[in-house]
């Protein structure tokens, strides 16, 4: 566990001097600064964990300060020293955001108990944050399903929470990426920080700047005021840039020094930001093309795939479309207010035999379209309209296949994983023998011999 960060700002260098060393026996860190100015910019450079003020400064009080440091962290805990104590003032520095006010000469002892109980209140402030979202983090589960797919990306998924290393997480569209990515951060250590989430395609490099970078007033041609980036927001917290593959071979740097050094530079700005951040990123691209093609820099592949994780696509888990769909429907009848819904055994059969280009994301939308046409809550194979005109990317010559050829090849993966006992593949399939066997008359699967059909 790292020590705690306390930024001293007092303009007598000797009571500045007296705290450090006080403070740095008992375990903390230290940064001094001796007015406000300096108290701004320390901050925005090393992000303390509580700022200490005394009232009257060279430049301003604390009071004025107040705002200028939650302006760069939020969270940041304050305590007031003064040699004026009146009811009035105190009143007013806690109106301000102040958590803590002590008169001068205040003990050293004294003065460190309230610095750990501002820290302690800050610490279960965030329990509560992750107590509240509780309900929600055990609803979001990307490894809903019992497949051999899923439990092993579970597992490798569960190995990687701790760990503040950045992560790349590759899969086709629709695959829950962005699920995934969600459920790291609720699951990890930064749990009760920011989660700020950024789809890098279709961005131009110029709003794509701004959005995670910011900008100073006056920047550009029409930057009136100022404008906190994404990175600043999610400080202490968890970023994800979706489609990671799209940023601008400008920004690529830029964002390769926020992950190195921990540091970035707001557009206008003179002066660099400091910035702790977990980044987790996603794509559908092939990243190791983007890199011969120099359309993305290696160094920062390298950096941002420390973790590689792979989705598994939605046609590789069949078995887990049962469960899936079960949680989806029960996700749209507690939204739309409705009773429960449920599919009918050949409309999970014919969920089953599709392909699923859209992954996820495209079954959702299957199903979400029938229960809002369906006028009861029993959902038939003919309620179920799927988008054949989809780009599937699992066609081996990137042509679309037909419901009939991923039907024909569902049934021989099926019969291959029973050893070709025609019986067992058609209970797995749910569909009785007879019907098994014309639909390996109709889509010419060879049957199996005699001897397996036991």
């Amino acid at each position: 566990m790292r020590n705690h960060k306390v930024l001293i700002v007092d303009d007598e260098a000797d009571l500045r001097e007296l705290m450090r060393k006080f403070l740095e026996g008992k375990g903390f860190e230290t940064v001094l600064a001796a007015n406000c100015d300096i108290a701004e910019q320390v901050c925005r450079t090393t992000r303390p964990d509580i700022a200490v003020l005394d009232y009257s400064l060279p430049d301003g009080n604390a009071l004025e300060l107040i705002p200028r440091l939650r302006a760069i962290d939020q969270s940041i805990p304050v305590i007031i020293l003064t040699g004026y104590g009146s009811i009035e003032l105190a009143v007013e520095a806690i109106k301000l955001g102040a958590d803590q006010f002590l008169t001068k000469p205040a003990e050293l002892s004294a003065l460190m108990m309230l610095i750990q109980r501002s820290l302690e209140n800050q610490r279960n402030h965030r329990k509560q944050l992750v107590e509240k979202t509780r309900m929600h983090r055990n609803a979001l589960n990307p490894f809903i399903g019992s497949s051999e797919a899923i439990k092993r990306f579970s597992e490798l998924c569960n190995k990687v929470t701790a760990t503040d290393s950045p992560v790349l997480i590759l899969g086709e569209t629709g695959s829950g990426k962005g699920v995934l990515a969600r459920w790291l951060h609720q699951n990890g250590p930064r749990a009760a920080e920011p989660f700020v989430d950024l789809n890098c395609g279709g961005f131009s490099r110029e709003l794509l700047d701004t959005e995670l970078f910011g900008h100073e007033r006056g920047a550009f041609t029409g930057a009136v005021q100022s404008k906190t980036g994404l990175l600043d927001i999610a400080h202490k917290g968890t970023v994800f840039l979706d489609e990671i593959g799209d940023v601008d071979l400008q920004i690529q740097p830029r964002l390769l020094k926020v992950l190195e050094d921990k540091q970035f530079r707001r557009l206008g700005d003179v002066r660099d930001r400091r910035v702790d951040i977990r980044l987790v990123a996603a794509t559908h691209q092939d990243m190791a093309k983007l890199v011969r093609e120099k359309q993305f820099r290696s160094d920062l592949y390298f950096r941002v795939s420390t973790i590689l994780l792979n989705a598994p696509a939605l046609r590789e888990r069949a078995e887990d479309l049962p469960a899936l769909s079960t949680n989806i429907l029960a996700t749209l009848s507690a939204d739309l207010g409705a009773g429960e819904f449920e599919l009918t055994g050949p409309a999970l059969r014919a969920l089953q035999c599709y392909s699923w280009p859209g992954n996820i994301r495209e079954l959702r939308n299957v199903l979400e379209r029938a229960v809002l046409i369906k006028g009861s809550n029993v959902i038939t194979e003919k309620d179920l309209h799927f988008d054949v005109h989809v780009e599937s990317e699992i066609a081996d010559n990137g042509s679309l296949k037909t419901l009939h050829e991923v039907q024909r090849q569902y049934i021989q993966q099926v019969l291959q994983h029973e050893g070709g006992r025609v019986e067992s593949a058609a209970r797995r399939l749910g569909i009785p023998r007879s019907s098994l066997y014309n639909k390996l008359k109709q889509y010419h699967i060879g049957r199996p011999s005699m001897g397996a059909m036991q």
